[in-house]
């Protein structure tokens, strides 16, 4: 359901109190329409001509108007009350059906109160767009009645502009709410940013990723001040919308008034034309824009979030789309050399590598043979000496960090709940966490520790819980291309193996850096590395061509089967 959609539903649903609102705003808006009137007859009738009694009296019933619409006013509020909390109502009781709906009962928590808030925010959005929009169109309606019973040929003068004003605010609104939602997004995305970077500056450190994260946030906070460049431009057009509409007129009066009517105006029909544009149409107008600008918007945005929060969600993985016939590789390696130091040897030496998106590829090879630094050189942790390194068709240390995800040998686990440590790369729902963690293997050790809000120590958890948190984290995320560097070492090889199928079923693209070679079994490719060279096959073609693979393996069977007699 769409937003505009929900507020016209809520408005339809309450005629009576729609009503209410109309009525109280007539009586209201009394003073918009004798506020004029009022002060021409004042000074033409009464002090110009000499009646100071006559003056008294439009001066006292203005007064009395005020008085009335002061009473009127509180009746209003009530009113728009009538209609705002029931709408908060349905609007609450739609956002916890959403979140609870096949959810488990003590994880939805935290996200109910999160809606919680934004339906908060959304009622009181919505009662100011209720009140500003009210008063806009009863204010203007009684100030150009006033303005025509005051003399109709001023009305001319008046009436164009104004309407002109209110269309050309009227016209910017599309434009306005989707560049302040640009700017907003953009603002939520480079505080996500500087967040994770804060909070991560260790790692960023440790991994030399300096310049990269300087380059990232440098992003961020450019596309936030572009995004606010387009906004500032929507507000000198919403500024030009009211110099058109509240304060061209009174120059018109000014100007074309005494011409307009012959020479026939006092001076008090001047002044009670002007204080219709001043003190009626011109804040009428003023509050349109500022309230349905900033409250609308407010409005809008929030009810969006709302919405999508309470759309269906999925309670399994993520299904990964298949790429199109003529998409780039996944990951790709074209003239690679790498060494660690201008004269160390090269741990990687004119390597040339394509996965194609949805393959497994494990990546076996003796201690030191680079098998983590390629791992590295994808995650554009660490950049080539020469040829390029691509992740979709994109150099890997420009690419998206949404792209890939890599878990390393020694997971990172941090202080807070479980389920902030699992839902780190994504946003998903208890019941999708819940699925993920059934699927790598952990769903146990989330039991154990006593479900997804439970308060979570890193100190105290083995290295192979820590491994299977973050295999929970990977699996969530969005990214097409995982990266497995040894992430499974410290888990036995019957989960090793739930947790390496878990991802082949998620789809997308899985490489595997081997610990074990069982993984190299399970993969449609196997990448060899020897030093500074590499082979590439199946399991059973590096078997028969290649000594060192062969070797491998026949020290994984004797090992295995000394554990089992043992």
């Amino acid at each position: 359901m769409k937003p505009g959609r929900v507020v016209w539903t809520a408005l339809r649903a309450r005629p009576r109190a729609l009503a209410r609102i109309a009525g109280w705003s007539v009586v209201e808006v009394a003073p918009a329409f004798l506020i004029g009137l009022a002060i021409a007859r004042a000074i033409d009738d009464g002090f110009a001509a000499g009646r100071v009694d006559v003056g008294l009296a439009w001066l006292a019933a203005l007064g009395a108007a005020w008085l009335l619409a002061a009473f009127a006013a509180r009746q209003v509020i009530l009113a728009v009350a009538a209609v705002a909390e029931p709408f908060r109502d349905d609007l609450l009781t739609l956002a916890v059906r959403g979140a609870l709906c096949e959810g488990p009962q003590d994880a939805p928590a935290s996200a109910v109160a999160r809606i919680n808030l934004q339906v908060e925010l959304a009622r009181d959005a919505f009662a100011a767009v209720v009140t500003v929009v009210r008063g806009f169109a009863f204010t203007a309606a009684g100030a150009v009645l006033g303005l025509v019973a005051l003399h109709p040929a001023l009305a001319v003068l008046v009436v164009p502009p104004f309407v002109l004003g209110a269309v050309l605010f009227t016209l910017s609104l599309p434009a306005l709410y989707r560049r302040q939602r640009a700017y907003l997004e953009a603002d939520e995305r480079t505080a996500q940013t500087l967040v994770s970077v804060t909070g991560g500056l260790r790692d960023v450190t440790a991994c030399g990723a300096e310049a990269r994260v300087e380059a990232l946030v440098g992003r961020r906070i450019a596309a936030q001040a572009r995004s606010a460049g387009r906004l500032a431009g929507m507000t000198a057009l919403r500024t030009a919308a009211l110099g058109v509409g509240a304060w061209a007129p009174v120059v018109l009066i000014l100007v074309g008034g005494p011409w307009v009517a012959g020479g026939t105006l006092g001076a008090g029909v001047i002044v009670g034309a002007l204080a219709y544009v001043t003190q009626s149409l011109a804040p009428a107008l003023g509050g349109l824009v500022e309230g349905v600008g900033v409250s609308g918007v407010r409005l809008f945005a929030s009810l969006g979030r709302i919405l999508h929060t309470t759309s269906p969600e999925r309670t399994t993985s993520p299904e990964i789309a298949p790429p199109a016939a003529d998409d780039p590789p996944a990951l790709a390696f074209k003239g690679v050399v790498f060494s660690y130091g201008e004269h160390a040897d090269p741990v990687v030496q004119d390597l040339d590598l394509e996965v194609r998106d949805g393959e497994h590829l494990a990546i076996v090879g003796p201690s030191g043979a680079g098998k983590s630094t390629l791992a590295a050189l994808a995650a554009g942790l660490l950049h080539p000496g020469a040829g390029t390194v691509t992740v979709a068709g994109v150099p890997a240390h420009l690419a998206d960090p949404g792209t890939r995800v890599l878990i390393p040998q020694e997971a990172y686990a941090f202080r807070g709940s479980l389920r902030e440590n699992l839902a780190y790369l994504s946003d998903a729902p208890p019941e999708r966490i819940l699925a993920a963690a059934c699927e790598v293997g952990a769903d146990e050790l989330i039991e154990r520790l006593g479900g997804l809000e439970a308060d979570l120590d890193p100190g105290g958890l083995s290295a192979g819980e820590r491994q299977l948190i973050a295999l929970v984290r990977a699996h969530l995320a969005e990214a097409r291309l995982v990266m497995l560097d040894e992430a499974t070492c410290h888990l036995d090889p019957a989960a090793e193996e739930r947790a390496e199928q878990a991802f082949v079923r998620r789809g997308g693209t899985l490489i595997v850096v081997a610990h074990r070679l069982t993984s190299a079994r399970r993969a449609g490719r196997v990448l060899l590395l020897d030093g500074s060279r590499a082979s590439m096959g199946t399991h059973e073609e590096l078997v028969a061509a290649a000594p060192l693979y062969a070797d491998l393996v026949g020290h994984w069977e004797t090992t295995r089967e000394e554990a089992q007699l043992s």
